[in-house]
């Protein structure tokens, strides 16, 4: 079992930056790392990005391409995602999941996921 817990969320202006944290417990992230995804209302969940967890190789929706960044801290078992330039269409919840493909941007390529953190930027 693996327990994924989201933070760093919030209400920003357009242009401003967050960083968002998942922290990993139990079994953690798997050789083939992790991902983050977000769902807008009334939109289907849509993948932000992903890494490696061995490699630290990293995978990116054109979407976000060159905003944000993915990383992560193998001693911490944490996997962040530093947004930058944020745009209200960004403006979604942001869940964490574990990978079981790399690299995936399909939701059924993960099986483990957070309960989601809000994060919302005001134009």
């Amino acid at each position: 079992q693996v327990q994924l817990v989201e933070s760093g969320g919030g209400l920003v202006q357009a242009g401003d930056s967050l960083r968002l944290s998942c922290a990993a417990s139990g079994r953690t992230f798997s050789s083939f790392g992790g991902g983050w995804f977000r769902q807008a209302p009334g939109k289907e969940r849509e993948f932000v990005a992903a890494i490696n967890w061995r490699a630290g190789i990293t995978y990116y929706a054109d979407s976000v391409k060159g905003r944000f960044t993915i990383s992560r801290d193998n001693a911490k078992n944490t996997v962040y995602l530093q947004m930058s330039s944020l745009k209200p269409e960004d403006t979604a919840v942001y869940y964490c999941a574990r990978a079981t493909v790399f690299p995936s941007a399909l939701v059924g390529s993960y099986d483990y996921w957070g309960q989601g953190t809000q994060v919302t930027v005001s134009s």
